[in-house]
């Protein structure tokens, strides 16, 4: 008779307190602090004392066995228990069975003069299949019932706290108006990589010009500033009355005023040192001379 390889209480308990707490991770439906839930509280409080009275149990059971052993198995179990639990563990993954035992699991069939034993499979190999299966059910569970590993709702609520974080940036950060911005030599880079994304399709990529007019020669179709800047500040931001495919970035939230003041300060240098793009599209409005103008509305 064999008396099996108890598993102690403080091992155990650790493990089942670890799953509950995950479980309740796993399907909570909001971000609370699982500590700070009562409920999770006398769920633990409940499972440890279920998991002690388990193993009180299973002691006493043990012990029943114990008193039916032979003499010779008592002092076999007795120098067995003086290893701890996981050394016991360890080495029954790898324990051969003697004569004895293996003459009770032969099959009743062989081939050849060779015997077949009916071995059982490793406890080790067991662990890990039952260990698999159950995370199988509650990752599917989970996945399906939950927001927990569910990459459309993670992503959901990453995008709402990178809006969040941007949001308290920019109440730090004021962002430029038409009254504040000033050309910065240090924003045309940049300013190069904002117009490629949002102009360049119109203007070409170095303000040549195209379906939009040409940004390098001194013609203007608008001219609502006082200074070559502040206009193309002012075009970016509210758009053009004169043709709404240039439309409002700036009013309509799809640019904010720091990078317009970029863009404009790369449409400025593009003006300045590119007096006339060599594939540049033809003048278009007025010719204008930015040393006192008068504003047209």
């Amino acid at each position: 008779m064999k008396i099996k390889n108890n598993v102690p209480f403080i091992l155990i308990a650790p493990i089942v307190i670890s799953a509950i707490l995950l479980l309740f991770y796993v399907f909570s439906s909001s971000d609370a602090d699982v500590f700070s839930n009562k409920f999770v509280w006398i769920v633990l409080a409940l499972a440890i004392i279920v998991v002690y009275i388990a193993t009180d149990i299973d002691s006493i059971i043990s012990n029943k066995a114990y008193e039916k052993l032979s003499p010779e198995d008592k002092i076999t179990f007795k120098e067995e228990q003086k290893e701890s639990y996981l050394q016991r563990l360890f080495r029954s993954a790898y324990k051969k069975q003697d004569d004895k035992e293996e003459s009770t699991i032969i099959l009743d069939h062989g081939f050849d003069g060779i015997k077949e034993l009916d071995n059982a499979l490793p406890n080790w190999w067991l662990s890990l299949f039952y260990f698999g299966t159950v995370f199988m059910i509650l990752y599917v569970l989970a996945y399906f019932t939950t927001d927990f590993a569910h990459l459309d709702a993670e992503f959901a609520k990453q995008s709402e706290e990178y809006t969040e974080m941007v949001a308290e940036i920019e109440k730090r950060v004021p962002q430029a108006t038409i009254e504040t911005a000033v050309y910065n030599p240090n924003k045309i880079a940049e300013g190069k990589e904002l117009f490629k994304k949002n102009c360049a399709t119109c203007h070409k990529e170095n303000g040549a010009g195209g379906i939009g007019p040409n940004l390098t020669d001194d013609h203007w179709i608008n001219i609502k500033q006082q200074d070559l800047y502040k206009n193309v500040f002012y075009m970016v931001y509210n758009g053009s009355e004169n043709n709404k495919t240039m439309r409002a970035f700036g009013k309509k939230g799809e640019i904010k005023g720091n990078n317009i003041q970029s863009i404009a300060s790369y449409v400025y240098s593009l003006n300045q040192d590119q007096s006339d793009a060599p594939d540049g599209a033809a003048p278009q409005g007025e010719k204008v001379d930015w040393n006192g103008i008068v504003i047209t509305n």
